[in-house]
């Protein structure tokens, strides 16, 4: 039977050559892509700053409103096509500003990855799923292991995801490129009664599909989760669940799969993704998350 671990875990993420944590404090966060820097708010950082300016390219700066809107500003010339960042050995993909202050990619979520690949150890036939795949990044991870669904509700997402694969030389990977609403496309599976090695979802709090379908966090993750263990078996081995931006406890997370997995082998854990700033250690939360993992 999985087992909850009761106490909380902490995965930490570190800078690398396309993208590093170079401050934070008084509620932002100073960052490198590569080699453009950029201020975004991040209400976490409530302590004071390390450096006594921030040299950056452009700065997001919020709407008075609280639905993530906003613009930006520049300081310095920035690309409007973007430019090519990468990630591990073979994953590359587009930085860009967009209109919802990230730049294309969650940096955070790079010891995420590295933990999918441990558990899928030397696997080359895996079958696994990406849920709101967004710009494809996990996906590309995952695709060293075997065959990859990336479904996404948004169509312009998915044609990145492509784009970015291709831009990586991953044509040849065996990924499907689905743009359909998750809670649909993951009940059909359970229909269909399909079998996954591992799952990867990273719901928004709110969203919309590509036929109108309204998203809400906490009144759509239950069934989620639920068509998702249909679709793993006691030989699967992992289920990766991340949030981000809501009021609620990795503890919250984590007894949901605790409910969802009775009777299932492995492990269930829950805890915080952070980033580790550069030069001084302090660690920025970014996100909860909870994950059940089946060690063969």
């Amino acid at each position: 039977m999985a087992e909850l671990v009761r106490d909380p875990v902490l995965m930490v993420g570190k800078g690398w050559d396309a993208y590093r944590l170079l401050d934070s404090g008084h509620g932002r966060k100073f960052e490198s892509y590569g080699s453009y820097r950029f201020i975004r708010p991040e209400p976490q950082a409530m302590w004071s700053p390390r450096l006594e300016t921030w040299d950056a390219h452009g700065e997001f700066v919020p709407g008075s409103d609280e639905d993530g809107g906003g613009r930006w500003q520049y300081a310095k010339a920035v690309p409007d096509e973007g430019w090519e960042l990468g990630w591990g050995e073979d994953a590359r993909f587009t930085a860009q500003c967009t209109p919802f202050r990230h730049l294309g990619f969650f940096p955070d979520m790079a010891p995420v990855w590295e933990w999918m690949g441990a558990q899928l150890g030397d696997a080359s036939d895996a079958e696994t799923m990406n849920l709101f795949g967004y710009t494809g990044v996990g996906t590309q991870a995952l695709s060293r292991f075997g065959r990859v669904t990336h479904v996404d509700a948004s169509k312009k997402s998915v044609a990145q995801a492509r784009a970015n694969a291709t831009l990586a030389g991953l044509d040849d990977r065996p990924i499907r490129w689905l743009v359909e609403d998750a809670m649909k496309y993951t009940a059909r599976e359970v229909r269909r009664g399909r079998r996954y090695d591992g799952i990867i979802l990273d719901p928004p709090k709110f969203g919309r599909g590509p036929d109108g379908e309204v998203w809400r966090l906490e009144e759509g993750l239950p069934g989620l989760v639920s068509d998702c263990r249909q679709l793993l078996d006691e030989n699967s081995r992992f289920l990766f669940l991340t949030v981000y931006a809501v009021r609620m406890s990795s503890l919250a997370l984590g007894g949901l799969l605790e409910e969802v997995f009775a009777g299932m082998p492995g492990s269930i854990q829950h805890g915080d993704l952070a980033v580790e700033e550069d030069g001084s250690g302090r660690l920025l939360p970014t996100a909860i998350f909870a994950r059940w993992s089946n060690p063969r």
